[in-house]
């Protein structure tokens, strides 16, 4: 879970002075990109920015409804900044979220005093209700707001979404219920916004959407237009055109959420020929076949393993990440058991793991053989000893490899060292290349820059690299 508060601290707008607003960004990537949309438009409308909710005018809540976790999150965020400020409107995926008691809206039920809700990917409607509570003020800058929009990641990487929605219905899941069917973004809309973050000085795009490996079939993989050319609405199309936009650039192209379809094949020439970053978020969520049809997930763990390993000739350098789900109701022992003996022949590189926790209207709830609470944390706690073995092995296997790093951190230009991270590492989820104070004197390292590393050590989830 992330929680970005947003910008610079105020007092309430005197007469003549633009409006504030507070705005809060809770859950995935997805919705972060939702944040950074109405962010932009309330910069290009002239309204300004508030890190305290006392000193705002109103406040933005985007939530996530996913897990009871994020639910609570969300509803307690919310009540403080009702507490703090009282004009509150709140969006994102717990705004589509029925109420427990039979009421049309969750939010409505415990927080009734909320100016507005909306779903996720809304910004029209918040900024309707931002309109009717706070009057936009006179004569907007519209030249203030850069051509990449507003971003809440630091500037030199980004998430680039590609489409919204899900065509599946995997029974622990309500993100259709929120955010809808699938649903892709123009290729030129998408290309043209990679260009701009490119030009901006972004050297890692992180491609995200529910499932990106999907993009384009809702349109029937169309064929749109970019720069004049034409180009289909497609996953390979798409990725080609970001690798080459990257290559000029010498930036990074990460990809994310991909299901293991057979057509995610035809990429990974692109990640040999170093096109695109050999690495793949793939969310399995597990391995044993007669879990995987109860999940109703679109893939069985044997295709699954042998895909893996189709990958891995192909792209040898490959990083593979995935999440899975401990305890689903029904699990045996023994297919919890072909889980983790999936996880060490699959030598999944980078490895998270849930404990089963029924989600207020989904499927899965009404499933027979429910697993004990204590079992499925005892589950979890075991996949993720099984999962961190396999990933220090591997991480061992990098010592006196010599490694590009992005650098993340850097005080008095690296000459106490620093943080970044390698292709292997995307942003807040995996580990870190932990960089040491260069042997030359006259070595710096610099935030948002690449530098190339000797690893000398693994540490838990974390390398260690000498600069050179």
């Amino acid at each position: 879970m992330s929680d970005t508060p947003v910008l610079s601290p105020s007092q309430p707008a005197a007469p003549g002075t633009a409006p504030k607003i507070g705005f809060v960004s809770l859950g995935c990537p997805k919705a972060l990109t939702d944040s950074e949309l109405i962010l932009t438009q309330l910069r290009a409308e002239g309204y300004e920015t508030s890190k305290t909710f006392a000193g705002a005018d109103l406040v933005i809540v985007n939530t996530c409804g996913f897990i009871d976790d994020a639910v609570k999150e969300s509803l307690d965020t919310i009540g403080e900044a009702l507490a703090e400020n009282g004009k509150v409107i709140v969006t994102g995926c717990l705004g589509a979220k029925a109420g427990q008691a039979g009421g049309d809206n969750l939010i409505k039920e415990v927080h009734p005093s909320v100016l507005a809700v909306t779903g996720p990917h809304a910004t029209q409607e918040v900024m309707d209700a931002v309109h009717t509570h706070v009057p936009k003020p006179h004569d907007p800058f519209v030249d203030l707001v850069p051509a990449q929009g507003i971003k809440l990641t630091p500037k030199h990487y980004a998430y680039l979404k590609i489409s919204e929605g899900c065509n599946h219905r995997c029974s622990f899941c309500i993100i259709p219920s929120m955010r809808g069917d699938l649903v892709s973004r123009p290729i030129g809309d998408v290309l043209n916004e990679a260009r701009a973050l490119f030009e901006a000085g972004v050297k890692e795009l992180l491609v995200i959407s529910q499932d990106t490996s999907a993009y384009g079939v809702d349109v029937k993989y169309r064929t749109g237009f970019w720069d004049g050319t034409p180009v289909k609405t497609k996953l390979f199309d798409l990725v080609a055109r970001l690798g080459e936009l990257a290559k000029a650039h010498g930036a990074w192209v990460r990809l994310h959420y991909v299901y293991p379809y057979p057509h995610v094949d035809e990429i990974l020439p692109l990640m040999a020929q170093g096109l695109i970053l050999p690495y793949l978020d793939v969310p399995l969520q597990h391995a044993h076949p007669d879990v995987l049809k109860r999940m109703k997930r679109p893939a069985n763990g044997e295709k699954n393993l042998e895909r893996i390993q189709r990958w891995r000739e192909i792209c040898p350098e490959i990083v593979i990440r995935s999440t899975f789900i401990a305890g689903f109701p029904g699990e045996t022992e023994a297919e919890f058991q072909y889980l983790l003996d999936f996880m060490q022949e699959a030598r999944i590189d980078r490895a998270g793991c849930f404990a089963y926790s029924p989600v207020q209207g989904a499927t899965a709830n009404e499933l027979p053989g429910a697993v004990d609470e204590a079992v499925r944390e005892a589950r979890r706690a075991q996949f993720m000893e099984v999962a961190e073995r396999v990933s220090a092995a591997k991480l061992r296997e990098r010592i006196g490899a010599t490694m590009q790093v992005l650098v993340d951190s850097a005080p008095a230009l690296g000459r106490k060292g620093g943080v970044g991270r390698s292709y292997a590492d995307a942003p807040e989820i995996d580990g870190t290349v932990r960089l040491l104070p260069p042997e030359k004197a006259s070595k710096t390292l610099k935030v948002g820059e690449f530098t190339r590393a000797r690893i000398v050590a693994a540490e838990g989830h974390d390398l260690v690299a000498m600069p050179i």
